[in-house]
């Protein structure tokens, strides 16, 4: 794919990804893998009593205006699956137009699926769309992060204008249960400072988790988030938590708290490398 700017083509990344799982004699094994482009997905060995794991790696290090990912998984009934990232997604500083970062996941009655990639890491001046995009079927379990850091603050980068669409479309049965969206267009860092928005922070998460059991998780999910800049929030089998933090490495502090209490073990490898 490619784009013009000034008369000059622009080579532009695309890639997808899509992923089927299915039972075989009580494990969750592949069915069907799809790659193409940048988009990679990787099967790690997994300890014994552990959800298979699925990695995608975006081999274009990164994305800018005009760059495209797609990542699709389907979870067959009575499987269970935990899809992450190799590392944290980076959107660099775009010409025009923006990445475009599209996830679709199809959950079956009896189904877990832990969708926990790595923070997206946005940089001055970058354009980010993404959407995630769920169907669950029956008495399906999903356990969902999606993550945005404006900059790098070790590295003492500010993010002073960038261009961020952050959408959520939840489906049980056919039926939405749950849509969230997220805009910020242009001063980034001027519209996360008011204390109605963000109380200056540079990052932010959301948490899913949908499941019959999600309100009786409340209290204990409470108690993992402590004293973090956070609410969570629980309703007709579904639980959202937010998190907002001053920084990355601190958003990452209360993420790696708690996910484990949800999913009912330790975070895929890769959130240790």
């Amino acid at each position: 794919m490619q784009q013009t700017v000034s008369g000059q083509a622009l080579e532009r990344a695309t890639g997808a990804v899509r992923v089927a799982f299915k039972p075989r004699h009580g494990r969750t094994v592949l069915d069907q893998l799809y790659q193409e482009g940048t988009a990679k997905l990787r099967l790690p060995n997994t300890a014994p009593g552990r959800p298979i794991e699925a990695v995608v790696i975006n081999t274009g290090g990164g994305m800018t205006g005009g760059d495209r990912l797609t990542v699709e998984v389907t979870m067959a009934a009575h499987t269970a699956a935990a899809v992450t990232t190799q590392a944290c997604e980076k959107v660099y500083r775009a010409l025009h137009d923006v990445a475009r970062v599209t996830n679709r996941v199809m959950v079956g009655p009896g189904a877990h699926l832990h969708w926990l990639p790595q923070e997206t890491i946005v940089f001055d001046h970058a354009g980010l769309s993404r959407s995630f995009t769920a169907n669950l079927a029956g008495n399906a379990r999903l356990l969902a992060i999606e993550s945005i850091v404006l900059g790098r603050t070790a590295r003492g980068e500010t993010v002073r204008t960038a261009t961020i669409r952050d959408s959520w479309r939840v489906h049980r049965d056919g039926k939405l249960i749950w849509a969230d969206a997220l805009r910020i267009d242009g001063s980034a860092a001027l519209t996360l400072q008011n204390t109605a928005t963000g109380g200056g922070a540079r990052a932010l998460a959301t948490v899913l988790y949908a499941a019959p059991d999600a309100e009786s998780w409340i209290d204990d999910v409470r108690a993992c988030l402590g004293n973090a800049d956070a609410g969570v929030s629980a309703w007709n089998g579904m639980m959202v938590v937010r998190i907002v933090s001053p920084e990355g490495a601190a958003l990452r502090r209360t993420i790696t708290a708690l996910l484990p209490s949800l999913s009912g073990g330790a975070l895929p490898r890769t959130w240790w490398c």
